[in-house]
């Protein structure tokens, strides 16, 4: 098309902001984005509006924050926007078929996995979470099922071992909006034939609850040491100590043998190590609820008669 294509972007998180940038300083700058109403957040449980709207305000952008997208007047409001192509990134709500229908160039989703690997709500942590060397990004066409279209284009990269959902996150983020740029001018030419998924190799990840932090010292210490790495920082791996909550922020782990009760305080220096049901996991980094984040060496000079103590789940 000789003109820039009218380009509605959907997104909410902190995720979705490099790739709403990208497009702001690219010839395709939205007209409208899309995002989830304000929600309640922190102690004053006040309301706080999504990043993609505090992003799309700074730029003059307009924003529209249906509560339900399959309102009517929602449908009616998004499809008075003309819109030729729109653009998804972790927006949060299944995007309903009288709105897919919109555009003539159809709508692309920018989604954190290798389809059909880790379909879902949260494919980073589930990455994670289940030891995967590899993940990356795939930029898709969007369908009324959840992250079930066709494959546009991906790029792999590999997870570190020490990675954190967060961290991961910003560089998913970081590549997405990059193959995204790269992605849109071949699509709008027609220089990209779109390759359906194979369903009989798709695993899903489903939403992350707050609940799921806690950690079971029961599991193998290269499992727990997993989840602190995908639960990091949301909804942040608990345990308690005497009762006190605690959050484990950074640790490692070893296969030595141990003979004490998981949870239990083998020794607390430079690390504190921690028995496990097969294994040692070894803290570096922790939080007592309230206060600021801790060396295992600060804590452990901070707490006496550490070792023999054990760890319980956030919820003892």
């Amino acid at each position: 098309m000789s003109d820039p294509p009218r380009v509605l972007f959907y997104g909410s998180p902190d995720f979705a902001i490099p790739t709403l940038q990208a497009l702001i300083d690219s010839p395709f700058r939205p007209i409208a984005v899309v995002t989830q109403p304000d929600a309640r957040a922190g102690r004053g449980r006040s309301l706080r509006p999504p990043p993609i709207k505090q992003l799309a305000a700074d730029h003059d952008i307009p924003a529209l924050q249906p509560a339900k997208l399959r309102d009517r007047a929602a449908i009616a409001q998004i499809a008075s926007l003309r819109p030729d192509l729109q653009i998804v990134a972790a927006y949060g709500q299944l995007i309903p078929t009288e709105i897919l229908d919109l555009p003539s160039h159809g709508s692309l989703n920018v989604h954190a996995s290798l389809l059909p690997r880790w379909r879902g709500a949260s494919p980073i942590s589930e990455a994670i979470l289940q030891g995967d060397s590899e993940t990356g990004v795939s930029i898709m066409l969007v369908d009324e099922s959840e992250d079930t279209g066709d494959i546009l284009r991906q790029q792999s990269t590999p997870v570190s071992p020490t990675e954190n959902a967060g961290e991961l996150s910003d560089r998913l983020a970081q590549i997405g909006a990059r193959l995204l740029l790269e992605t849109i001018p071949d699509w709008l030419n027609g220089a990209i034939t779109p390759i359906p998924q194979d369903s009989d190799r798709a695993t899903r990840a489903r939403r992350v609850k707050k609940s799921q932090g806690r950690i079971d010292w029961q599991q193998p210490a290269d499992q727990i040491a997993r989840h602190i790495r995908a639960y990091t920082p949301w909804p942040a791996a608990a345990t308690t100590l005497d009762q006190t909550p605690i959050r484990v922020t950074l640790a490692t782990y070893s296969n030595s043998a141990v003979q004490s009760l998981p949870g239990t305080i083998l020794q607390a220096g430079t690390t504190i190590d921690v028995a496990t049901a097969n294994g040692v996991l070894q803290i570096l980094r922790l939080q007592r609820a309230g206060k600021r984040e801790l060396s295992a060496e600060e804590f452990a000079r901070g707490t006496r008669d550490l070792v023999g103590r054990r760890f319980g789940t956030a919820d003892d």
